[in-house]
């Protein structure tokens, strides 16, 4: 039925791998903007997680009230990125173990905000000594286009057992795509929503929800039975 016994690990980039938080927050600081603090920013609704909550919405709208400022913004945010954002502990030695994997099949999917989204994923990746060219994908998904569809294809396209398969994220639409695409999901709870809002929000099993990156380089470790850091 399948043409390969490879395993499969799908991340999604910001808030689970690389703590996009951070350059969001530098490069709104830099216009004179504020999002408030992680926790707050983790339990907004979608819509309103860049414009700040009521404290700080009416005065980022104002920054922002132009098209020349929204776009003196984004160029703020691609350099600080780019410069700036950095994996979350252990994540960058995981990814190099499950590249070294001869039986995982890894990739990144990513709705990076930033200008040429691809290029700022390559270019954090350079920064942590990991080489884009030795995943076997590197996908930049348009914000609002659902992951599902692209974790279905990338799961065919390797012809890989959806039990073989696992999907790693930090919202829960991560979760619900990893699902409908048939695969396992993994979640995480330090990235853009937070452990109340992904159990007591959306219903998603605690058991699922790693709340450090430790914890998840864990779990993936058990699950693909891969070696402990310097073991």
């Amino acid at each position: 039925m399948y043409a390969s016994k490879d395993r499969l690990v799908i991340f999604d980039v910001d808030g689970t791998l690389i703590d996009s938080f951070y350059a969001v927050e530098r490069a709104f600081a830099l216009h004179g903007m504020d999002i408030g603090d992680l926790q707050r920013f983790q339990r907004r609704r979608k819509l309103l997680k860049y414009l700040g909550g009521l404290r700080e919405f009416p005065k980022n709208l104002r920054r922002q009230i132009n098209k020349e400022s929204r776009k003196q913004l984004m160029r703020t945010l691609t350099e600080t990125y780019r410069r700036e954002a950095n994996f979350f502990p252990g994540m960058a030695s995981l990814l190099q173990a499950l590249i070294g994997a001869p039986d995982v099949r890894v990739g990144l999917v990513s709705r990076n905000v930033t200008i040429e989204p691809d290029e700022t994923v390559k270019i954090v990746l350079k920064r942590h000594n990991i080489d884009h060219r030795q995943l076997d994908f590197l996908h930049c998904i348009p914000l609002g286009e659902e992951k599902t569809p692209t974790f279905r294809a990338l799961r065919r396209e390797f012809s890989i057992n959806p039990s073989r398969s696992f999907a790693c994220g930090d919202e829960y639409r991560d979760y619900t795509s990893a699902i409908e695409a048939g695969m396992s999901p993994f979640v995480v709870a330090y990235g853009f929503e937070d452990l109340e809002r992904l159990v007591e929000g959306f219903h998603i099993p605690d058991d699922v929800i790693s709340r450090t990156p430790g914890e998840l380089s864990d779990r993936i470790r058990h699950t693909l039975d891969l070696a402990a850091p310097n073991s």
